[in-house]
C-alpha cells in the first residue's frame, strides 16, 4: 500500500483503500466464521479439552474482531475519508501524490483538524481489532504447531 501511495494522488489512493478493504474484510470474516465452524465441528464443546475450548475462544475472538472492521469500523473510516476529501478539495489539496498539505492546513482549518482526529480515532480501533484479530489467530497457529510431530 506505501509503494502505491507514492504513485496515486491521495484521493485516488484513498478511494481505491475504500473498495479493497471490505473486500478484505468480507474474505478475512468468510475464513475465520469457516476456521470457527470446522474447529467447533471438530472438537465438540462437551467433549473439547481445556485447550480446545481455549482455541475455540481465540478463533471465535478473530472472528469478531474481523466482523468490528468490517460492519462497524470499514464503513465509518470510509464515512471519514469521503468527508474529509471534501473538506480537502474545498481547500484545494488532495490530488497531489506523495506528501500531503493536510496536516499544514488542518493548523488553521478547525474542521478539517477536527476531521484528522476522529479519522486518526477511528482507523486506530480498525488497526487495533485487526492486531487483536491477528494475535487471536497466532495462539491458534502455536496450538496447531504444537500438534506437529517432526
Amino acid at each position: 500500500a506505501l509503494a502505491t501511495s507514492l504513485h496515486l494522488p491521495r484521493h485516488q489512493f484513498g478511494s481505491l483503500q475504500g473498495k479493497m478493504f471490505p473486500a478484505y474484510f468480507m474474505l478475512i470474516s468468510v475464513c475465520s466464521a469457516i476456521s470457527v465452524a470446522a474447529f467447533a465441528y471438530l472438537n465438540p464443546w462437551k467433549t473439547a479439552s481445556t485447550i480446545e475450548r481455549y482455541q475455540l475462544g481465540f478463533l471465535l475472538a478473530a472472528l469478531g474482531f474481523d466482523l468490528s472492521n468490517l460492519l462497524v469500523f470499514t464503513p465509518m473510516t470510509i464515512e471519514m475519508m469521503m468527508k474529509r476529501h471534501k473538506i480537502e478539495k474545498d481547500l484545494g489539496i488532495g490530488g497531489e501524490v506523495g506528501r500531503s498539505r493536510n496536516a499544514e492546513l488542518a493548523k488553521t482549518n478547525p474542521a478539517l483538524a477536527a476531521m484528522n482526529k476522529k479519522f486518526g480515532m477511528i482507523h486506530g480501533l480498525s488497526s487495533l481489532a485487526n492486531i487483536m484479530a491477528f494475535g487471536s489467530l497466532a495462539m491458534h497457529s502455536w496450538y496447531l504447531a504444537s500438534k506437529l510431530e517432526l
